[in-house]
Parts: structure tokens; C-alpha cells; sequence
């Protein structure tokens, strides 16, 4: 039986307190609502080491699992199926059965900027700095110019970081911002999964993403990057071997971008390189849809 979850308000409040103790039944194989809770315990300073292994492996256990059988999930046998899957609905076909994208979406999402036409808008943007930077302006610099930079108004601490910073090796760099690139927006990125990164990459895990010359963490959601749907499935880990989608919450950046993804190691702290893409779009009125397969005995 597939299943894919539906955001229904008055189920939602319904069964929100039944959820709370129905999570509790399901078999490991229904890793999305642990995430959180995993990434909580792998943040817990008080954690020992043995813990911390523990936690690893069983987050190795859940990736081959997923691997090998995705979308599973055992039925709970002291909780009624339509109760613990309240959210879900049946859907005749995952490719043509109509979604509506505004549907039960929280009050804070109409404050996220969205397009009408990206690609019209991107054109025009670039078409519209290019003429600035064309133009005899004060307030424009030329490319190739080089200029001198006082900045106003910087606290105390990170001036002192700064000067550190002038008298070594590495680079500052200063960079200008084109119209909208200042709003936030969700942005869709194609990632693959770095060949010489090994550990389990969870949805939802926190990362570092650096777009262009842009850097800031995020949490992704992966799912299926198919063009033969408007709907897309959510993937609870990204699997090595292909591409997937990630979708995260960040500021507007105009396609195509590449993208390092990085993760902080607990113990070093140094990053390493997890994965690897670019940027595919900006749209927050994709569908990613979660779906599952009931197994067991009715």
C-alpha cells in the first residue's frame, strides 16, 4: 500500500497529541520524524564517546536499510494505521493525481519572495547592472578598477578580526549585491553525493552550503530529481551514485551557481567535503511529497 502524507488542518489538529505517542511504535525504518531528535543527541555536549558511537551506527544501520528498502515502513501493530497515518493520502498515481501547492502552508511562508517568470526576471537584472556598470556613475565602480574601502560603524570585534586578517595570506573579499539577491527565497539545488565522503548524509542535516561566493548553513530536504512530474519524492538520505534535489531556505541567488557542500565534524571541527552541484531554481511552490509503503500484516 503507498501512502503519500497530506498537510489536512483539521486532521492535523486532530491527531497532533496522538502523533506524539504513535511515533514511539514504528519500526527504525521510519527515520523523518527522528531526524531531529538525532541531530539534538549528536549536538549533546554531555554525550560520551561511547554514546556518540552508538549514535553513528545506528545512523549507518538506518542509511543501508533505507538503501535497500526505501520508503518502508512496518505497520504499527498496538496503533490503528489510519490514525498513525493520518497526514497520509492514497494517490492513484504519483505522476498525474492533481496537489494543491498552497495547501496548509504555515502564515510565515507568504513572507517568502517568489517569482512570476526567474528566468524573464534574471535577464533583466543582469541587463540592468550591466548598463549601470556601463554608465560614467559615482556610485558604480568599474570592473577592473582598483579602489580603497572605508567601512563605518563595525563593532569592536570584528574590526579586530579584520585587521588580524589584513596582515596574512588569505583573501578578504568584497561583493556587491544584484537586485533581489537580498531576499530569501527556496531555493532548489542538484547535489551528488562526494565520492571520497563516506559517512551517511541524513534530509534535514545540518550543513554548509557554499553558493558562489555566498556561505550559510542550512538544513536540506532531498528528494527525486525527475522531469516527468510536477511532484517530487522526498528522500530520506542522499544516496551516492546519482543526483538528487535539495531544497533549503536561503538567499536568492540567480542560476547557474556552484555549490561545495560541507559538513563540521564534531571531533576537529575541520570541514570536510560532502557534497557537490549547482543551483537549479528558485521556486517555493514545489511539491515534495513524502511517501511510504505500509508492510506487515493487515
Amino acid at each position: 500500500m503507498v501512502l503519500d502524507r497530506g498537510e489536512d488542518s483539521n486532521q492535523e489538529r486532530r491527531y497532533d497529541e496522538d502523533f506524539e505517542d504513535d511515533e514511539k511504535s514504528l519500526n527504525v525504518r521510519d527515520f523523518d520524524s527522528a531526524t531531529q531528535n538525532d541531530s539534538e543527541m549528536m549536538d549533546d555536549e554531555d554525550l560520551t564517546e561511547e554514546q556518540i558511537k552508538e549514535e553513528i551506527k545506528k545512523i549507518k544501520e538506518a542509511h543501508a536499510e533505507d538503501e535497500e528498502f526505501p520508503d518502508e515502513v512496518e505497520t504499527p501493530i498496538d496503533v490503528p494505521a489510519r490514525r498513525r497515518f493520518a497526514k497520509y493520502r492514497g494517490l492513484k498515481s504519483f505522476r498525474t493525481s492533481t496537489w494543491d501547492p498552497n495547501e496548509s502552508l504555515p502564515q510565515d511562508y507568504a513572507r517568502i519572495f517568489a517569482f512570476d517568470n526567474v528566468a524573464r526576471t534574471q535577464k533583466l537584472v543582469l541587463k540592468q547592472a550591466l548598463k549601470m556598470e556601463e554608465e560614467d556613475r559615482d556610485d558604480c565602480v568599474p570592473t577592473g578598477s582598483y579602489v580603497r574601502m572605508h567601512i563605518k560603524e563595525v563593532p569592536l570585534g570584528a574590526a579586530s578580526k579584520l585587521s588580524s586578517l589584513v596582515n596574512t595570506t588569505k583573501p578578504i573579499i568584497g561583493f556587491g549585491l544584484l537586485q533581489h539577491e537580498s531576499k530569501m527565497s527556496v531555493l532548489h539545488f542538484s547535489v551528488k553525493k562526494y565520492d571520497g565522503y563516506e559517512a551517511p548524509i541524513k534530509t534535514k542535516e545540518e550543513l554548509v552550503f557554499h553558493v558562489g561566493f555566498r556561505q550559510f548553513i542550512a538544513r536540506p530536504v532531498f528528494s527525486t530529481d525527475n522531469f516527468s512530474s510536477d511532484k517530487h519524492k522526498m528522500e530520506r538520505f542522499l544516496h551516492p551514485g546519482g543526483f538528487s534535489l535539495a531544497s533549503v531556505y536561503g538567499p536568492i541567488s540567480f542560476p547557474p551557481l556552484p555549490l561545495v557542500v560541507l559538513k563540521i565534524s564534531e571531533g576537529s571541527g575541520a570541514p570536510a567535503v560532502a557534497a557537490l552541484g549547482s543551483l537549479k531554481s528558485i521556486e517555493p511552490n514545489k511539491i515534495i511529497l513524502k511517501k511510504i509503503i505500509l508492510t506487515g500484516y493487515p
